[in-house]
């Protein structure tokens, strides 16, 4: 399999925050350990489409998303794949299969041209046991992953397309959200199969929700994107909470 190894230049510092986002490894980590787990990994720029971890593989490395944007999907036994999250930079990827020893139970694909470090399985262990912190963090972001899981569950029995939608649109703008005059757009280029995969609908109903969200003029649809233009009537609609 090709590394997809492309020549796209990237500044990569082991020093301070780089600005990953909010909730990620490298965001909650202390300094001292970030800076430790950074100089750890080796950096290599990957092509988009790149298949970095394929589910059903053995454990190898973990990967630290340094300047990246990956799809997370598993298949069933049927074949059908779904889209399990999103990661982005400052992200840890790989390593439930390094800490407990079992195959990847999920693939993980760039979606662009991106910067990953990659650490060998043994060497990231022999950091957890040196820096105890360290695991803390890591469980808090397996707890949020877990809690997400349940959420979705719920959302499948309980909403139809169109609110799972609008929910998990929110969810998208609030983690990786971009402002821009028209709106807030998501942040992450997903298809409308992909937004379908995530929300356990087809992409025909993903089709027939977005249409209607746009009829109200709550989002604007673009090519894999969607800007929110009405954050507010999309939370009122989507059964959440407005900010106050």
């Amino acid at each position: 399999m090709s590394d997809g190894e492309g020549s796209m230049t990237f500044h990569h510092s082991p020093e301070g925050n780089r600005g990953w986002s909010a909730g990620t490894l490298l965001a909650r980590m202390a300094e001292d350990d970030r800076r430790g787990l950074l100089e750890l990994s080796t950096p290599r720029v990957y092509s988009g489409g790149h298949e970095l971890i394929r589910q059903g593989e053995p454990s190898g490395p973990v990967y630290l998303l340094l300047d990246a944007l990956v799809t997370v999907t598993a298949s069933v036994e049927n074949g059908i794949e779904t889209l399990i999250g999103i990661g982005v930079s400052g992200d840890i990827v790989g390593e439930m299969a390094v800490i407990d020893d079992c195959p990847r139970f999920a693939s993980v694909t760039l979606c662009r041209k991106s910067l990953v470090g990659r650490i060998p399985g043994p060497a990231f262990m022999g950091y957890l046991q040196r820096h105890p912190s360290v695991p803390l963090v890591l469980g808090r972001i397996l707890s949020d992953r877990l809690r997400h899981a349940h959420r979705r569950r719920l959302e499948f029995t309980g909403y139809d397309v169109d609110i799972r939608l609008a929910r998990a649109l929110l969810e998208l703008a609030r983690l990786h959200g971009r402002r821009q005059p028209e709106g807030l757009d998501i942040g992450v280029p997903l298809s409308q199969a992909e937004l379908g995969a995530l929300i356990g609908a087809t992409e025909g109903s993903v089709q027939r929700a977005l249409r209607q969200l746009a009829a109200r003029s709550w989002v604007r649809t673009k090519h894999r994107g969607v800007l929110i233009t009405n954050h507010e009537a999309l939370t009122r609609f989507a059964e959440l909470a407005t900010e106050p």
